[in-house]
């Protein structure tokens, strides 16, 4: 198991990680908040440790960016303020849980293997079928049937956070924001091209992508005709 170490204090970096090594975990570490948030975007982890209070960028704003991009990655947030108001934050902003400094290591050893088994639990949402698709995101494959399925990387983003969401509306607010995380620009007019192009390529699938006007877009079952 791989995870995203990020602390800004060195010597509680060096010690965690160190110890973490030991309990089997192969693991990267970020001493800031830009470091941290470049690592969770742009390579495959199955955990990320966040400290709140991390320079350059926040770790509130890291989290909200990497969940808007990456909503089944789970992130534990550790943090020096242990006031009520703060661990609210920190769970609407996307945290799976939450741990106060200081704290001893094998706590910290536990929340993460609890965090670790419900995403395994949980294996069906990375492989998902929904209709005649099939969408695995480990092996980032998308299929009709026995058909495989090409998508750029802004539709395999939209299809992923369609899927994520199954039964709920992603709005166009959702979409923009995890496009400009990752790419860095995004804007309205785009996203009605690429909810078109997804359309089209979901033909046969038995899945249809329906507007639900002033609100978004909802992946749902084709009615039988």
């Amino acid at each position: 198991m791989k995870l995203l170490l990020a602390e800004d204090d060195a010597i509680l970096a060096d010690a965690l990680s160190a110890n973490l090594a030991l309990a089997g975990f192969e693991v990267d570490v970020a001493p800031n908040g830009a470091v941290a948030e470049y690592l969770l975007l742009r390579q495959q982890f199955d955990l990320g440790v966040l400290d709140l209070g991390l320079p350059l960028v926040d770790g509130l704003t890291v989290l909200k960016r990497v969940r808007a991009a990456r909503p089944t990655l789970p992130m534990l947030v550790l943090t020096a303020l242990d006031g009520l108001d703060h661990r609210v934050a920190g769970l609407n902003a996307g945290a799976d849980d939450y741990l106060t400094k200081p704290f001893d290591f094998p706590e910290l050893e536990a929340r993460i293997r609890a965090l670790l088994r419900r995403t395994r639990s949980a294996a069906t949402a990375s492989a998902q079928e929904m209709g005649r698709l099939s969408f695995d995101r480990d092996t980032r494959r998308a299929a009709i049937g026995n058909e495989a399925m090409e998508l750029s990387p802004r539709e395999w983003m939209l299809m992923d956070l369609l899927l994520t969401q199954r039964d709920k509306v992603v709005t166009k607010e959702q979409i923009a924001e995890a496009w400009a995380v990752e790419r860095g620009d995004a804007n309205a007019g785009s996203i009605e091209v690429y909810i078109h192009r997804l359309r089209r390529k979901l033909d046969g699938s038995g899945l249809a992508i329906r507007t639900v006007r002033g609100l978004g877009y909802l992946l749902e079952a084709e009615a039988p005709s």
